[in-house]
């Protein structure tokens, strides 16, 4: 029986935070400000879906957010490793072996941001740990071995 890898273990092709501080500098001010264009974003697909709803969509308009938000981060991340308003901030999702996430990581990812925003003292938590952690990872991140970095050139 082999014994689980370590925290460090799972991490260990991402750029080391001591020697190469460059790769998270201001990230988690990015993941922030990545966070508020997401969110328009998001807010603005869903008020164009009204109309395609014949404006029933105004009664369940934060259900329609929540599912709109799930897919819009999904896909973006499963094409790019990023959201749109991550790619604008410069800053890329990578797993623990410096990889781009796939559709499968991303799903993962973006439902546990979800199961955050809904149990909201998760989000405080997962926020505490980007600006804490060396990896400037959130709860998420930690528990899938991944984290966000300046994008590469």
């Amino acid at each position: 029986m082999t014994a689980a890898p370590t925290f460090a273990a799972r991490l260990r092709g991402l750029p080391d935070p001591e020697t190469r501080p460059e790769c998270y500098e201001g990230t988690a001010f990015k993941r922030a400000l990545a966070w508020m264009v997401d969110v328009m974003v998001i807010a603005v697909i869903s008020a164009l879906l009204v109309p395609l709803t014949a404006f029933v969509g105004l009664f369940f308009f934060p259900v329609m957010m929540m599912v709109v938000g799930f897919l819009y981060r999904w896909a973006t991340i499963s094409g790019g490793s990023a959201t749109w308003g991550m790619r604008l901030m410069a800053i890329e999702l990578r797993d623990g072996d410096d990889r781009p996430l796939d559709a499968t990581q991303a799903f993962l990812h973006t439902a546990g941001y979800a199961v955050s925003v809904a149990v909201f003292p998760l989000q405080l938590v997962s926020m505490a740990m980007m600006l804490l952690t060396p990896h400037g990872q959130g709860l998420t991140d930690s528990v899938l071995a991944t984290t966000a970095l300046r994008r590469r050139r």
